[in-house]
């Protein structure tokens, strides 16, 4: 199997090297790249980069993923999220290639209570979220032979994300506030991408499989709750803080100014995943524990003070 990656530099993207080169030979690309087009933002480079390298299988987890940005750069955020994704489900689709794609919880309004489905209408809040959605409904269009992996709350040892920052802040501050009024499930990098290998493997075999489908780890949390989990195995582990778990302020969202509205509910239900693919999603406590283990392993006598 010839697997052709976009994205390899991500948080996701670094993870599917390890978990695609057991399928075959994967050709891994970013924006930097220079025997293929890997920029997303050349949207005939990329789809020339499929004809070119005529492989079984693309996987698409490059995005523009600056919620806040995108607000001011909309034109932007589309070549990358819907237009380049677009055009790789057509450069696919005549290479006779199935296509992996990723996309987000923030299709959707973020209302009530109960863990979003697949069958549910889709209504972004934000610049992200709708050309999230476009770019779903372009690779839906063009590719029929397609995998859409909706998921949330991504984080990974490789970059910034969360856990760091927390730390970091805890190691700088007295007090931290975390909003309580957005919840979801922490969803590791690596879960993604062993998820996905999994279901491309099953998706090849069987091409009834093929669709869209909900991936996130298991339970749910607030951002505040998240916050805690991660400074209480911080004292655990006997690194030094200014601020403690129990310390942590719960605020609501409109306590932080913001470009763009996020959504308040961002649970996500994968018992379609699950039932199509004979798979169990570890609790996300496991993996945001996990993640801590290798955060602070790197440096475990001091502070976390920085995003790297």
């Amino acid at each position: 199997m010839r697997i052709l990656l976009f994205g390899k530099q991500g948080q996701v993207g670094w993870e599917l090297q390890r978990s695609l080169a057991p399928l075959g030979d994967v050709v891994a690309l970013d924006r930097r790249s220079t025997d293929f087009c890997g920029d997303l933002t050349d949207v005939g480079g990329v789809a020339r980069t499929v004809a070119q390298v005529r492989p079984d299988v693309v996987v698409n987890a490059a995005a523009y993923t600056a919620v806040d940005k995108a607000e001011a750069e909309p034109d932007l955020a589309r070549i990358v999220n819907a237009l380049a994704p677009g055009a790789l489900a057509q450069a696919a689709r005549q290479a006779g290639a199935l296509l992996v794609h990723f996309s987000t919880d923030y299709v959707f309004d973020g209302s009530g209570q109960r863990r979003w489905t697949e069958a549910d209408a889709p209504a972004p809040l934000n610049v992200y979220g709708r050309t999230k959605l476009e770019g779903e409904r372009l690779v839906a269009e063009h590719c029929p032979r397609h995998l859409i992996l909706r998921t949330s709350w991504i984080h990974g040892a490789r970059g910034g994300n969360f856990a760091r920052t927390m730390l970091r802040l805890a190691a700088q501050r007295t007090q931290l506030e975390v909003v309580d009024d957005q919840v979801g499930a922490p969803t590791g990098a690596d879960l993604l991408a062993d998820v996905t290998a999994h279901a491309l493997r099953a998706v090849a075999a069987q091409p009834g499989l093929a669709g869209l489908y909900h991936v996130a780890a298991g339970g749910e949390t607030s951002w505040h709750g998240y916050a805690r989990f991660v400074l209480e195995h911080a004292e655990k582990a006997g690194v030094p803080l200014q601020a403690y778990a129990a310390s942590v302020k719960a605020v609501p969202s409109s306590r932080f100014a913001s470009a763009a509205r996020r959504p308040a509910n961002s649970r996500l239900d994968t018992s379609r995943l699950q039932r199509s693919f004979g798979l169990a999603l570890p609790r996300w406590q496991l993996g945001v524990t996990r993640l801590l283990t290798q955060i602070l392993s790197q440096s475990p006598a001091t502070p976390v003070t920085g995003e790297r």
